[in-house]
């Protein structure tokens, strides 16, 4: 029968010699573990590393923004008048704002009908056609016009709707015409008369310039219901007329469409609430500035800390940081200060430090703030401050903007000269419209290309003065839905030849105006003999000497310049020498592009880790591999102590033998 564990046939001790033997073969898997937890704290450490600077990089990026440092304070006297948000655009001051009208949209209501469920008319399919304009003129008695005028906003859409067999109920009409998003919203009433259901639509935009304009058709039955025209047939009353907001600042006087009142101060806007008079105080916003600097301040602070709890060393306790004497760490904590301790180039005051705002070193490598220091700054170089923290580009010329750079710009001053202005698309007829009024017949279509994005447009027919004949025009283009996906738009007007002008938007050799019939009134009715219009032109110049590469109105440096990356939007003004740019990117702007190289995906820490973990890959598959080799010795030990320990128990049993043999023969020898 064979034993159990070994030694039991001998009575050695053979088992607990195997397992003192084996722990003797697995010291090395012993040394592994405890180089692979070294390396996991490691890890560990170099993952609260990555999260501080993370969060460094995210407080960097905020204070990289100019406009964290140079948006002002704004005080209302009365915010249940009017509340306001400034930029940088705006100067300081104090203003007296007076608001004597509110915008509102216009709306207007059908006659009362028995029924909301109740089909209308035939069923025959029934086009509406929703134009947007001003009404002028004329009188308004009981909710309709007589003697006023109707003139299409250019700007906005034509809208259409077409109602079929099935939706011709009031209710099925205020469902079409929602479905449709065409700027107007659908309701329905009931005043509680014998014929209570009313239809009312109400422009989604406010404003003078929303006022309904309706043709209706199709079925007459709807003409006779749906139709409005102000400046003639009626068959809807108005209900609210379209005004704009109206108010005066310091006496100025004001007209918006809106109630959100844009730009009557300079990088203001204002959201009307209700009529009244108040004041409005702009001012330096120096305590968003001073939580800002104090913002840097902590988040270095904060850094620094987590820097020195994993570096750091105590003699005292013998213990150092999971990171003490590593080279990575030191490297980040090294550059990060050398950054700071770096002087900037390109500010447009050159006087300006971190020191001259009251920010400075201290002994144990903090930062501090000297609060004087820093309001002193601000009073007396309140927009320079900026420069210190964010990127800025400060040009000489008004009419010459900033737009953007890369990590590839290098801070300094930068003379800019233009040699060609960008121009725009346009396309210019050769009929005089104004000659006469035109018509437009029925399903007249035209194929349009506006800076290579091809549509098709539709024009309400009808006869129409130039003026009204160019605004319809511009509302198709712009209201068709790949041109205004693209972000294209046209602008058309009648030149003092009666000609019809129609100009892109876009500046640049991107820009283009090109029409052709379709159905309907031909295009050269519109546009005589012309189809194709000229191409525009990009920008031309030089940027710090070298020539740049102009895209619409934006001039970009070229190679080999200092100021690669660097884009500037030339809206006008003469050729020639136009000053100079002064760029320079603020501490915290170029410590959050430094923070990428750190965490970045090829950045130092990204090496680091994963030098760790292909160590501690290579570990586990050595000890894997040496876990099966001890599998291997601990049988072969098990398999020469088997042996040794039947070896021996044979001995013993022939010793019981021999012993009692001689003790036999032993025992006979006495007897006889």
């Amino acid at each position: 029968m064979a034993v159990s564990s070994i030694g039991v046939g001998s009575g050695l001790p053979l088992d607990e010699l195997l397992t003192n033997i084996m722990a003797a073969e697995s010291q090395p898997l012993t040394l592994m573990a405890k180089k692979e937890a070294s390396y996991q704290a490691k890890l560990s450490a170099y993952g609260n590393l990555k999260g501080a600077l993370a969060t460094f990089q995210t407080a960097m990026a905020a204070l990289g923004k100019s406009s964290t440092f140079e948006n002002l304070q704004t005080t209302i006297a009365d915010k249940t008048i009017f509340t306001a948000t400034a930029t940088n655009k705006a100067a300081s001051g104090t203003y007296q704002v007076n608001v004597t009208q509110m915008a509102q949209a216009h709306s207007i209501s059908s006659a009362g009908q028995t029924s909301k469920t109740a089909l209308i008319g035939s069923g025959a399919d029934t086009t509406l056609t929703f134009q947007f304009g001003t009404i002028s003129g004329g009188t308004l008695t009981n909710g309709a016009y007589t003697g006023a005028t109707f003139t299409q906003d250019a700007n906005q859409k034509t809208g259409t709707v077409v109602i079929k067999n099935g939706d011709n109920s009031l209710q099925g009409i205020r469902d079409a015409v929602n479905a449709a998003n065409i700027g107007i919203t659908a309701t329905l009433v009931s005043d509680g008369s014998a014929t209570p259901d009313h239809l009312i639509f109400t422009s989604n935009k406010t404003g003078v310039e929303s006022s309904m304009k309706i043709d209706v058709s199709g079925d007459a039955t709807l003409q006779g219901i749906l139709a409005y025209d102000p400046a003639g047939t009626q068959t809807l009353k108005q209900t609210s007329v379209a005004q704009n907001t109206q108010l005066t600042v310091n006496g100025f006087f004001v007209n918006s469409p809106t109630n959100e009142v844009k730009e009557a101060v300079q990088g203001v806007t204002l959201n009307v609430i209700k009529t009244g008079t108040t004041s409005m105080v702009l001012a330096k916003d120096t305590a968003a500035v001073e939580t800002s600097v104090n913002s840097f301040v902590k988040a270095y602070n904060d850094l620094t800390k987590t820097f020195k709890s994993l570096t750091s060393y105590d003699a005292t306790s013998k213990t150092g940081g999971l990171l003490v004497g590593d080279s990575t760490a030191r490297t980040i904590q090294d550059q990060i200060r050398n950054t700071l301790s770096s002087a900037l180039s390109g500010l447009s005051n050159s006087n300006m430090s971190l020191p001259q705002i009251g920010v400075a070193f201290q002994k144990d490598g903090t930062l501090a703030v000297d609060s004087v220091k820093l309001q002193k700054a601000m009073d007396t170089n309140y927009g320079d401050i900026a420069g210190l923290f964010a990127t800025v580009g400060k040009t000489t010329d008004s009419l010459i903007n900033f737009t953007s750079s890369t990590a590839a710009t290098k801070a300094g001053s930068y003379d800019i000269e233009v040699t060609k202005l960008a121009t725009r698309g346009n396309l210019t007829g050769d009929v005089n419209l104004n000659a006469g009024s035109t018509t437009i017949d029925p399903n007249t279509k035209l194929s349009v290309t506006i800076d290579g994005i091809a549509a098709k447009i539709s024009l309400t027919e009808g006869t129409y003065t130039s003026a009204q004949l160019a605004a319809l025009v511009q509302s198709a283009i712009n209201g068709a839905s790949e041109i205004s996906a693209a972000g294209s738009k046209v602008t058309a007007t009648i030149d003092s030849n009666g000609f019809l002008n129609l100009q892109s938007d876009r500046y640049g050799s991107a820009s283009k105006v090109i029409i052709n019939s379709d159905s309907g009134t031909p295009a050269s009715t519109l546009l005589g003999t012309v189809s194709t219009g000229t191409v525009g032109e990009d920008v031309e110049g030089k940027i710090g000497g070298i020539v740049g590469t102009g895209s619409g109105q934006i001039l970009s440096a070229g190679n080999g310049s200092d100021a690669l990356g660097l884009k500037i939007e030339i809206v006008g003004g003469n050729l020639g020498s136009r000053g100079r740019i002064d760029f320079s990117q603020g501490y915290a702007d170029r410590l959050n592009k430094l923070t990428d190289q750190f965490i970045g995906s090829d950045g130092l820490i990204t090496g680091s880790t994963d030098s760790l973990n292909s160590n501690i890959k290579r570990i586990t598959d050595d000890a894997d591999a040496f876990k099966l080799r001890l599998v291997d010795i601990e049988a072969r030990y098990r398999k020469q102590f088997s042996a040794l320990d039947s070896m021996i128990a044979s001995m013993q049993r022939t010793q019981t033998y021999l012993t009692q043999q001689l003790a036999s023969i032993a025992a006979n020898s006495s007897s006889a």
